[in-house]
């Protein structure tokens, strides 16, 4: 289920304040990347990735290839950065709104 604007809008709040734990570089989106993606968004749930490509076109490509790889809702993407957030069904971190 897709998130709603008010839930999107509560996580861009904890968002704010954290600092990219994935950064995507030259090489783009590989194998390694998308596996070191998913552990940190099993810990985390909601983690920023920062993007070292210039061109807008394929910075959105690589965002769509991580999100479409993950099953997570892209929260929100400003200049190089993109945040995302999967709830970890075991032990989850924020109660979100309705």
């Amino acid at each position: 289920m897709p998130l709603s604007a008010s839930q999107k809008r509560y996580l861009r709040g904890f968002a704010h304040d954290l600092k990219p734990v994935i950064l995507v570089g030259q090489k783009g989106v590989t194998p390694a990347l998308l596996a070191e993606f998913d552990g940190a968004l099993a810990h985390h749930e909601l983690i920023k990735v920062k993007l070292a490509d210039d061109e807008r076109d394929s910075r959105t490509a690589s965002i769509e290839a991580i999100r479409a790889h993950s099953g997570a809702e892209l929260v929100q993407t400003i200049g190089k950065v993109a945040c995302f957030y999967k709830r970890n069904p075991d032990k989850a971190q924020f109660t979100l709104p309705k």
